[in-house]
This record gives C-alpha cells, structure tokens and sequence, in this order.
C-alpha cells in the first residue's frame, strides 16, 4: 500500500517540474523581449518610440490584471476550503511596506496623468493609458497580495505557475522603466554639474525627452515634471517588493508544508531605545546633509568639493558605526551555542539570495573608485575620502549580510515556562516567609493572592506553609537546608537567564540601529545624492560613457539593497 500510493506522487513531480520550467523560461523571454524594447527607446533606435514601449507594458498589466481577477474570483467560491499557508511569506510589516509605496505611487500617477492633459496636444495618448492602467494594477495588485501572499496553490497548477511568473516579469520590466526614466534624469542633471567641477574636457550633450509644445498652465507643469522625479524611489522600491512577494508566491506552488506551530513575532519598542536613539540622530543628520548636498552640488566648484567633503566624512563615519556594531553582534552569535533551522523555507533562501546578488552591486562601484583613486594622475583633495569611504562600503556590506543571515537562520529561543512565574523567595531562620512577586507578575498585575500558602518555584521545589505542622527543631533545620540549596539552583538559574537577556536586548538594539542606518544611507541615492556621479575622477580613468554605464547598472541594486536590508533586520528585531 505504501509503494502504491508513492508511485503516483513520484510520477506526478515530472509535469509539474516541466510547468515550472516552462512558466521560468516564458517569464525570461517576456522579461528580455521588453528589456530590449526598454534599451531601444533609451538609445533613441530609429523606428522604436516610447509609445511602444508603454503599450507593450500595457498589454502586460492587462494580461495581469485578468489573471488576478480569476484569481480572487475562483478564490472567493472556494473559500469555505481549507487551504494550506506558508507562514514566513507576506509578513504583516512587509504589506504595510508595500502599501505605503503603493500609496505613493498612486501620487506619482496622478501627477503623470495631470502632466499628460497639460502636454496633451505632442504627447501620444498612450502616456495618458499608462497611467491611468498603472493605477488600477497597482490598486488590485496591493489587493491581491494582502489576500493571497500566503497561499499554498494546490490546484490549476500549471495555469497559475504561468499567471504569477507573469505578474512577477511585469513588474521588474515596470521596476525596470522606472529606473531607467529616473536613470536619465539624474544622468541630466549630472552631465550640468561636471563643469562646475572643472571637468570640461568632457562632452556634454544632454540626453532630452521633453515634449516639443508648450504647456497649457506653466506653474502645475512644472511641480507635475519635478515632482514625478522625487515619487519614482518610492514607486521603484513597490515594484521590487512586489516582484519579491509574487516570486515566493511561485516557488510555493505545489508545496508541501510540514504542518507546525508558527510564533508570532510582533514588533516592541521596549528595550530598543538606545538602539532606536542612535539610529534616529544617524537619519536625522543623513537628511540634513542629503539638503546641503542638494542644495550646494553645482553652484560652483568650492561648493561642489565641500559638498562632497561633507558627504564622504558623514558617510565614513556613519559606515565605522555600523561595522562596529555588526562586528558586536556577531561576536555575541559566537558566544552563543543554537542550533540553525535548515528548514526548506524560499522566503527565507530569496532573502539571503538578494542580499548577497544586490550587495554586488555597491562592490561594483566600491572596488571601480579604489581602482579609479590609485590609477589617477591628479587627485583633488576630496577624492581621498572616497578610499575610505569604499573600502568600509565593501567591509559593512560583508559584516551585515553575515549577521542577517545568520539571524535569520537561527532557530526562535522558546520561552520557558518557569521563568514566566519566577518568584524570589527568602527564607529567614524563623518561620517568616518573604516573598516577592516576579516581575513578569506586577507589570501584568498579577500580583501573588492573598493565602494562606506560599506558592512554589520552579514546580514544587520550595513548598512551605507559614503555619505548617510539628516536626521538631531537627526537622526544620533539615528543611531549611533543603530549601536554601534549591534556593541557590534556582538563583544560579536564574542569574544565566538574565545574562540571556542582557544578551538579546544589546541584538535588539543593534538591529533597530542598523535598521535605521539602512534607512538613511537608502535615501541619499534615491533622491540623486550620489558622489558617484559627482566625484568626477572615475570618468577620468575610466571614460564618462564607460562609468556612467557601470553607475547606471549598479545603482539600483544598490538602492535596493539598502530597502531590503532594512525590511529583513526589522524581521530580525521582531525574532529576536
């Protein structure tokens, strides 16, 4: 019977294995095909305009947005089953990631579309139905994942391998177009800024896809052409997290889940303040120098070299903070003796995955400005912080990947009964009892019932009543040395679960620290500070059209390894 009903199973692996090499290579081919549409219209290719490139995603978000509402369809007239969930995926804190950018991308809509109607009269109606499909996948697609990010499918298995690997390439093409378009501006804006430098050897030639007709209303056309610049990290980063969300959901398709009890891990706030203080004046300071740079990048080459000075030394000295604090929490991981969970877990692989892959891409830029450092000729004063600026980048990157890793792969320390009702007993020569409640106790205000007994530690090994039966003096005293032995155990235990404590609240503090860090070196090149293009010294080594194609690819990895890194610690300061 055994055999017998293992054939099948066995037998059935193969089609859906072949289904999931199918939808993979699809999702590829799909994903290359609008890859190539995306570098035709960047590179100007005759024949290829944006109107192509917007109508080729609007046929992909269609086809999504078709599959999604068969989806939720079939789900809502099946949804008296018991379906299985995978636990780890979706967690609450990442839809409310997700939601926030989903909000503001829903902004940044609505200033393309207000952008349209004031450029109506050269602009292709394509760039007014982009937008307005773009809202309403955005709105059905937060839906979807907020209902369904857990699901196990069981069923149409081969149907829906090739419906979400779909929604999965829709959005990194999306994720794609919006990096590409901010891309340009930032590649604009940085070509104005080399002569301010003193870089004029370099050919400028600014690359300009502006609409040849004035606008209707110049005030609104100018905050809807400004403003799309400074929503596009946000809409970025939602379109990377949903690739994410929906490629767990793929890989968990056919899954068989191991049925166990999952600890709910809530975020608290108690215990984390140092951690969450240091953090905060590391953000606080951050965005005060993004402004300044911002602010004083291109007004004229003294300004420019103290904006760049003032990047480098906070950015050091940010970066050595958290080096150090990375360094502490391994060292404690050493000291520690638990064992990993190595549990089949794609959530938690796809995580460890884009750490590593994204980081890659920070290394990229890191390792070009130490080459471009020492095989310059000349070298202005302010291109010397760069050294060390990119050697720590390299060494911080390295240390976190490591502790979050790590984090994530340890197994949840389960919480002993006993130390819930831990009391303190003190035993005096006399009959006297004084007993003082557990801490655990007050602050849930329960405290010990007014009795007549002494309830016991650790299940009975002191149990005593304060008008307990005759026994002599020698029976007492025998007692009494009993009771103070186990007295002395339950201290000693006591006193290794305090040093446990102490332990996991300096980890706590750590990720909260890092996890704002994290936040803080995200925003600088979301929002265009960025040395790299700035510096001007690796366009000299390496040529401007080399580097800034090495910038232009490296960048967004390295912007979404910061968002991701900060989504993965906040994980790591709930499971600690």
């Amino acid at each position: 019977m055994e055999k017998g009903g293992g054939c099948p199973s066995v037998g059935g692996s193969y089609p859906q294995k072949n289904a999931e090499i199918l939808s993979s290579q699809y999702g590829i081919n799909l994903f290359l095909a609008g890859l190539l549409l995306t570098f035709a219209w960047a590179v100007h290719a005759v024949g290829i305009s944006k109107s192509h490139l917007l109508s080729y995603l609007i046929t992909l978000m269609l086809i999504q947005l078709l599959w999604m509402l068969w989806y939720l369809c079939r789900s809502c007239t099946q949804r008296r089953l018991i379906r299985d969930k995978d636990t780890h995926a979706g967690a609450r804190w990442l839809k409310c990631g997700i939601t926030l950018f989903a909000v503001i991308t829903l902004i940044l809509d609505s200033f393309k579309i207000g952008y349209y109607i004031d450029f109506s009269n050269c602009l292709s109606p394509t760039e007014g139905i982009f937008p307005v499909t773009h809202a309403v996948h955005t709105i059905l697609q937060v839906y979807f994942l907020w209902c369904h990010a857990k699901d196990i499918i069981q069923s149409f298995k081969t149907l829906e391998r090739f419906g979400v690997i779909h929604s999965v390439f829709t959005n990194l093409l999306l994720w794609t177009n919006g990096v590409l378009t901010e891309s340009k501006h930032q590649l604009n804006e940085h070509k104005e800024r080399l002569i301010t430098l003193g870089f004029g050897n370099i050919t400028i030639v600014l690359d300009d896809h502006a609409p040849q007709c004035n606008c209707t209303t110049t005030t609104l056309c100018s905050i809807f052409s400004q403003g799309i610049y400074y929503l596009y990290p946000f809409n970025i980063e939602y379109h990377i997290l949903a690739s994410t969300m929906l490629y767990v959901l793929w890989k968990n398709i056919g899954r068989k889940v191991e049925h166990h009890q999952q600890h709910k891990t809530p975020f608290k706030f108690h215990g984390i303040t140092v951690g969450m203080i240091f953090g905060l004046v590391v953000l606080t300071s951050t965005i005060a120098i993004v402004v300044v740079y911002l602010i004083q990048i291109g007004r004229s080459k003294i300004k420019s070299e103290l904006a760049l000075t003032m990047f480098y030394l906070h950015a050091i000295f940010v970066l050595a903070l958290m080096c150090t604090a990375g360094i502490v929490a391994l060292l404690i991981y050493r000291l520690e003796d638990r064992s990993l969970d190595n549990s089949k877990n794609p959530a938690r692989k796809l995580d460890a995955e884009l750490l590593v892959g994204t980081a890659a891409g920070s290394w990229l830029l890191s390792w070009g400005s130490i080459l471009a450092i020492i095989c310059a000729q000349a070298h202005p004063k302010y291109t010397w912080y760069n050294l060390p600026y990119s050697v720590l980048v390299i060494i911080e990157k390295y240390i976190q990947n490591l502790f979050i890793i790590e984090s994530i792969h340890r197994e949840q320390e389960k919480v002993n009964d006993d130390i819930k009702t831990l009391r303190i007993v003190t035993i005096s020569r006399g009959s006297t009892l004084s007993l003082t409640p557990s801490y655990k106790e007050i602050y849930n205000g329960r405290d010990a019932p007014d009795s007549g007994e002494v309830p016991c530690l650790f299940k009975g090994s002191i149990c005593r009543r304060e008008n307990g039966g005759g026994g002599g003096a020698k029976g007492e005293t025998s007692q009494d040395k009993s009771s103070v032995m186990h007295s002395a155990s339950d201290f000693s235990f006591y006193s290794r679960n305090s040093v446990t404590n102490n332990k996991r609240r300096i980890l706590k503090n750590i990720a909260a620290f890092l996890f704002l860090c994290n936040l803080s070196l995200w925003i600088p090149p979301a929002f265009g500070c960025r040395p790299e293009y700035d510096n001007g010294l690796e366009e000299i080594v390496f040529g401007f059209e080399p580097w800034i194609i090495v910038v232009n690819l490296a960048m967004p990895f390295s912007i979404f390894y910061r968002m991701h890194s900060a989504a993965s610690l906040f994980e790591v300061n709930c499971k600690t």
